[in-house]
């Protein structure tokens, strides 16, 4: 079975689908930090992301995968701590908007939630990766309350930023997402859509394993 969460920026995707896949018993594949990785590890390379034999050339060794306890490998170094940072969040629309970055992941994607039961989360699952998902979710929230979570999150690693430049640059990044050729930011036709503004972790969790459950019925 593969259930698709989709959604922009700090709505709530990767946290919520964690508790999916932990109370379904489920793989998570956090495709957000697959991304988040690339972008780092080119960013280490010196990489320049318009030279695209620089960017084919660094794919062709690229290794991702995620370790028992969900943390994410990339060319075997755990870079979980490293790609939550400000700077990532900057570029990574940048990054992922290249189609041979984005048709590599896929492909990643798509081998290691192979026959599993997986919930997979990003911007594209339903409608790229996984567009005949058995269940598909698109969610959202108040740009306010994203701009929150983001700031508390970048407060985990010691980063500050103000609540009107993260809005900002959460306004930014939507639109970098939304706008571009290769597979843009889009819900999917058939997605339930779930606004987190005003949800806990646990109410978002349920909303989600409960539809299942309902469906499943039916």
């Amino acid at each position: 079975m593969i259930i698709a969460i989709d959604g922009p920026s700090a709505s709530g995707k990767s946290t919520t689908a964690k508790g999916v896949s932990s109370r379904l018993g489920f793989i998570h594949l956090d495709t957000g930090a697959m991304y988040r990785a690339v972008t780092y590890g080119i960013s280490k390379s010196k990489i320049e992301v318009n030279n695209s034999n620089e960017v084919n050339r660094y794919l062709k060794d690229l290794e991702i995968k995620f370790d028992h306890n969900d943390q994410i490998i990339l060319n075997g170094k755990n870079v979980s701590n490293s790609i939550r940072t400000v700077n990532i969040s900057s570029n990574v629309s940048r990054v992922s908007a290249i189609p041979e970055i984005r048709n590599k992941m896929v492909e990643i994607q798509r081998a290691i939630a192979g026959d599993s039961n997986c919930v997979l989360e990003g911007r594209d699952i339903g409608t790229v990766v996984f567009p005949n998902a058995d269940y598909k979710f698109f969610l959202t929230a108040d740009i306010k309350i994203r701009a929150e979570r983001r700031m508390a999150e970048l407060k985990e690693s010691n980063e500050f930023l103000a609540l009107e430049e993260l809005i900002e640059s959460i306004k930014k990044r939507d639109e970098l997402d939304s706008k571009r050729n290769h597979s843009p930011l889009r819900q999917a036709n058939d997605a339930i859509i779930i606004d987190t503004s005003s949800l806990t972790i646990d109410q978002q969790i349920d909303k989600i394993v409960e539809t299942i459950k309902q469906k499943k019925e039916t």
